[in-house]
């Protein structure tokens, strides 16, 4: 779309000129403040000659729209105003037993709500007067423009919780009326990381991408952890990644346990070995990452599921035992390759470098947090390994308070 020019009558109205520009270009998906200066430089650039203010507060093009920080207050004032008497006109039309949903003053509603909820984007009551009136209206087209609203706004507030709320409450609306809803999910996943991308640590906008896993269907899932995987490996700082893979393979245990009929087999074994990959991954990560604490926490949840649901001592009492014990394994084996792991990350290689004190530490509370998670038996054989393995001194070095998982291996074993 070429630049935008005020048009007669919205010259001195800020939000007329706004709505004005929301209207003609409906496909406006990044919005951004800009310092006047910049905004004049901009309409320079593009050769603005045509009548117009000298000092232009608005500019569009190619569905990217600047609003001058010089005007921020005066719109905000002017959309609140204009919203609140379209909101009280709307419940005196419903009140009155009028039709106040998608046209007349529902229209004015929505059209005021979404020029007010971009100067403020998490102006609560805003966006609470649009799930009234699209609830009213119920229509699936009303439906995907709030989809479409709430991403422009987070193209500026990616971290604005009512934006993300308010994509919830619309797909749990749309779920049960939609073939499409797949694909809509899918475009949310990648909106997620797209926005996880520019917006470090962005918990709330991983938080509603574990919110859509119930959501997925089963291929789905895997689809999404592996595609993810990559993304996490280059961003193991970031918790908030982990914390959906952590989701994703939650959700890979709960489709194992629900599942009946001879194509389970099939599916435990590719569950088993998701799980397998998944530890070797974290694995590498931990090694190739040196003193980062989440790396370790995930492990915690990894470990404690392999525990639970595939070694030969939990298949008894697993979800769908008759076929995980198919795939289950020795727990010693389990056993050797976490001592192994520990006992290469207590071997501190440089003592001016915080990051290996720290895997020194995270890995000692670690093998403790696994010790006290384990049935009796493997505990007690956890502690013969850790004594025939010399590991105590060491644990105890970095944790003093270890000595209660080392001390008593001795008399457990008698």
């Amino acid at each position: 779309m070429a630049d935008h020019r005020p048009v007669d009558g919205a010259g001195e109205n800020p939000l007329a000129e706004l709505e004005l520009i929301l209207e003609s270009d409906p496909l406006i998906d990044e919005v951004g403040f800009i310092h006047p200066t910049q905004l004049a430089s901009l309409s320079e650039e593009e050769g603005v000659d045509a009548p117009g203010p000298k000092n232009p507060r608005f500019w569009s093009r190619d569905g990217k729209l600047g609003i001058s920080t010089e005007v921020l207050l005066p719109l905000y004032k002017e959309a609140r105003r204009a919203f609140f008497d379209a909101v009280r006109d709307f419940r005196t039309r419903c009140g009155s037993g009028g039709d106040g949903g998608g046209g007349g003053v529902g229209c004015e509603v929505m059209k005021h709500s979404r020029a007010l909820l971009l100067v403020s984007s998490d102006f609560g009551t805003a966006w609470n007067s649009r799930k009234l009136v699209a609830s009213k209206e119920e229509s699936f087209s009303m439906y995907m423009d709030e989809l479409r609203l709430s991403e422009l706004i987070l193209s500026y507030s990616p971290k604005s919780d009512q934006a993300w709320s308010h994509r919830r409450w619309v797909i749990e609306r749309i779920a049960g009326q939609t073939s499409s809803l797949p694909e809509i999910i899918m475009k949310e996943s990648e909106l997620v990381e797209k926005i996880a991308e520019r917006s470090k640590m962005n918990y709330r906008a991983w938080n509603h991408r574990c919110w859509l896993v119930s959501y997925m269907t089963k291929e789905r899932v895997m689809y999404e952890l592996k595609e993810s995987k990559t993304w996490a490996g280059l961003h193991v700082a970031d918790s908030s990644c982990f914390n959906y893979r952590r989701r994703l393979m939650t959700r890979i245990l709960e489709d194992l346990c629900c599942k009946d009929g001879v194509s389970s087999v099939d599916y435990s074994f590719e569950v088993y070995q998701c799980w397998k990959d998944e530890l070797d991954w974290d694995e590498i990560l931990i090694k190739r990452y040196i003193g980062r604490e989440g790396l370790w926490l995930y492990r915690r949840f990894l470990s404690l599921c392999w525990i639970r649901h595939f070694t030969t001592h939990a298949h008894s009492t697993s979800c769908n035992s008759n076929y995980i014990a198919e795939q289950t394994t020795d727990p010693s084996f389990f056993l050797d390759k976490e001592l192994d792991l520990v006992g290469s990350s207590l071997v501190v290689q440089d003592d001016h470098f915080d990051d290996f004190q720290a895997q020194a530490l995270y890995s000692t509370t670690y093998i403790l947090w696994l010790a006290k998670q384990m049935p009796s038996p493997l505990e007690i054989e956890l502690r013969q390994r850790l004594t025939a393995r010399n590991m105590n001194d060491l644990l105890s070095e970095f944790c003093p308070n270890s000595s209660f998982l080392c001390g008593s291996s001795a008399e457990d074993a008698k």
